[in-house]
């Protein structure tokens, strides 16, 4: 998309890039946090330290999926420019509410991914 729409798009391809690139840095950091905890023979419980790491991977690919950055919905901010398009501030205040709204929803579907990745290792690794 090269064109902001409140509540939809408020990131164009270059900003997905790199959400995109910090949630596999992400999942990446998880799986190394995990192999380390589970290879040393650390207690089950430090796996669900790996939720920080799985949150940030999901917030990456949720944003990257959504063409929606949540820190700029809060912010009420956006940036095209890397699709054609232009940055800057939303004025608009039914805007900024429906950003505000996506990028609650952003934060919620990436913690919730993030509670069932973690109780999943959580799961395998104690059973280890």
């Amino acid at each position: 998309m090269s064109e902001y729409q409140p509540g939809v798009c408020n990131i164009g391809r270059d900003e997905q890039r790199k959400r995109r690139a910090l949630g596999a840095v992400s999942f990446l950091a998880a799986a190394a946090y995990v192999g380390f905890v589970v290879g040393t023979g650390r207690p089950a419980g430090l796996l669900l330290g790996s939720f920080p790491l799985l949150f940030g991977g999901f917030m990456g690919v949720v944003q990257d999926r959504m063409g929606f950055c949540a820190g700029f919905g809060a912010l009420a901010r956006y940036d095209l420019s890397g699709s054609g398009g232009d940055s800057g501030s939303v004025g608009d205040e039914e805007a900024v509410k429906q950003d505000r709204i996506r990028a609650f929803q952003v934060v919620a579907v990436s913690a919730a991914a993030a509670v069932v990745a973690t109780m999943a290792v959580y799961g395998v690794g104690a059973a280890l």
